[in-house]
Parts: structure tokens; C-alpha cells; sequence
């Protein structure tokens, strides 16, 4: 999709990492085209270390893990920000110059931007690491709930059966994600190291995630529908039919995580007991710490859906 000279899709990035340089989509594209598949086979291992490791710690105690949980976070923290700062940029710099048009349907941020193309591919193979996120809470003993390990699965298994197919709206959907998950893991990172925030922050987290949804959701079908119409627009029908499905079912699962939360009664309640610490531990990320666990703010203790 020639719209402009190629040039004019990058912002001025002040600095380039060399590797970012040597960064080719076209090769990414072939691997993912291979090995896309492979993504059923993480799932599947996954599925079994979660359930079979809750089965094996249902009659031994919860390990801390609060210096290992603290590490954890930081470097998911880092590696989040490093991707919003060098894929953010390019997103904001194509609204610009170019308009949402152009940000939802041509996927230069792949094709052509060098740095966004990288942290996108990067984006992409974190997926993978980021099940780590639930064997922390399968080790501490947490209260695993469906919407986490629901989420993990869908969201890993979408971005690989979607990459090779450069999906433009996956721009909206990897800057949105990076973004949240730099708030996320921050907040979850000072938390393992003892800090006291107050639950309006988690609730602040919880209300990003929503909303990333509702944009998530909106991008999808607004590049179908210029599709559809006959405009230029990088989607499939495939991708957009599990895109909106996928997005509709978190905006449901997050809403209903929220209220039961904040503003059920037995939510309010659970935070009306707690500290404040406490309860930003049950929050956020769609697993709640058990409320007998006296020792949860100091080992750190959350559960995380992006």
C-alpha cells in the first residue's frame, strides 16, 4: 500500500539500538509463518504445568518468592516501557501526519519503521515468557480465576496467528498493551517491594484495561468496515471475526472483575476489612489474594491479567 513516500512513515527517532537497525520484517514474517503453530503447544504445556501444579501444592505450603516475584516485575516493568518509548512514537506520528485512517489499515509501523517493527516482533515472542506470570500465582497458592489464565492463552495464540499477516490495527493493540503493561508491572514491582499504594491506583490499572478493550474492539471493526466498503485496510476477515470476539469477551470479563471488586457488596466489604495495601493485592490483574494470607502485602502477593 504505496499511500506516501516511505520516508515520511517514521518519526525522528533521536537514537537507534543496532539491532534494531538489522531488523527485517520480511524474515519475521517467514518464521512466524513456520512456527505460528507452536503457540498450541505452549498453551498446551501451559494448561498442564498451571492445574497440575495447583494440584501438587493443594497440600504443601505457598512459597514467598518475594525476591524472585520482585524481579520478575521489574524486568516485565522494563521491558514495557522500553516498548512503549519505541513503538508510541510512531503511532502518534502516523495520527498526525497521517490520520486514524492510515493508523488502523497500512501497516508501515511493521513494513517500513524499524524500531516499532522490532519491539512489535518482541511484543509478539514476549507472549510466551509472560505465562510466568501464572506460576507465581500457582507457587503462592493464589486464587486462579478464569479470566487470567483465559486471557494468557488468547492473547498469546491471537498475536502469533496474527503477525505473519502484518493485522494494521495491531499497531492500536501493541502500543495499547505496552502502555498498560508499564503501568501494570510498575505497580506490581513496587508492591513486591513493600510499597503502600493506595487502591484508587488499582482501580486507575483496572479502568485502563477496560478501556484498552473498548479501543481494541472499535479498531477491529473499524478496519473491517473500511474493508468491507472497498478500502485499502490490512485485515482478514478471519482476524477481525476472532479480534472482536476476543476484545468483547475481555471488555465483559474486565467490567464484571471490576464491579465485583469495587462495587459489589462483598467487594467493598473485603475492602473495608484490609489495609490499603491489601487491597490493592486483590485487584488489577484478575486473580484475588486470599484474605486470610496475613503476610500478603509483604510477599508481595498479586495476580496479573493483561
Amino acid at each position: 500500500m504505496d499511500f506516501v513516500d516511505q520516508h515520511q512513515f517514521s518519526p525522528n527517532y533521536t537514537f537507534m539500538f543496532q539491532f534494531e537497525k538489522k531488523f527485517q520484517h520480511s524474515y519475521t514474517k517467514e518464521w512466524m509463518q513456520r512456527y505460528w503453530h507452536t503457540s498450541f503447544y505452549a498453551v498446551a504445556i501451559y494448561m498442564m504445568v498451571i492445574f497440575g501444579g495447583q494440584a501438587y501444592m493443594s497440600n504443601r505450603p505457598a512459597f514467598k518468592l518475594r525476591r524472585l516475584l520482585t524481579l520478575w516485575n521489574t524486568s516485565l516493568a522494563l521491558f514495557s516501557i522500553i516498548g512503549t518509548l519505541r513503538t508510541l512514537p510512531e503511532l502518534l506520528h502516523v495520527l498526525g501526519r497521517f490520520g486514524f485512517y492510515h493508523s488502523v489499515c497500512h501497516p508501515s509501523f511493521i513494513e517500513v519503521v524499524k524500531p516499532s517493527g522490532f519491539w512489535t516482533w518482541m511484543f509478539t515472542l514476549s507472549k510466551v515468557p509472560e505465562l510466568g506470570d501464572t506460576v507465581f500465582i500457582v507457587l503462592r497458592k493464589q486464587n486462579l480465576i478464569f479470566l487470567h489464565w483465559y486471557h494468557h492463552i488468547t492473547v498469546l495464540l491471537f498475536t502469533w496467528f496474527t503477525y505473519s499477516e502484518y493485522t494494521a490495527p495491531a499497531r492500536w493493540f501493541v502500543d495499547m498493551n505496552y502502555l498498560v503493561h508499564s503501568l501494570m508491572y510498575s505497580y506490581y514491582a513496587l508492591r513486591s517491594l513493600g510499597f503502600r499504594i493506595p487502591k484508587q491506583m488499582a482501580m486507575a490499572i483496572t479502568t485502563s484495561q477496560i478501556v484498552q478493550m473498548i479501543i481494541g474492539a472499535y479498531v477491529t471493526w473499524y478496519a473491517y468496515h473500511r474493508k468491507s466498503k472497498g478500502d485499502a485496510c490490512n485485515i482478514t476477515q478471519a482476524t477481525a471475526t476472532l479480534g472482536l470476539i476476543m476484545y468483547l469477551s475481555y471488555f465483559a470479563l474486565f467490567a464484571q472483575f471490576f464491579y465485583s471488586s469495587y462495587f459489589s457488596p462483598s467487594g467493598k466489604k473485603a475492602l473495608r476489612s484490609t489495609t490499603a495495601a491489601q487491597a490493592t493485592g486483590a485487584v488489577s490483574n484478575g486473580a484475588q489474594t486470599k484474605r486470610k494470607t496475613k503476610d500478603a502485602v509483604a510477599a508481595g502477593k498479586e495476580t496479573k491479567v493483561e
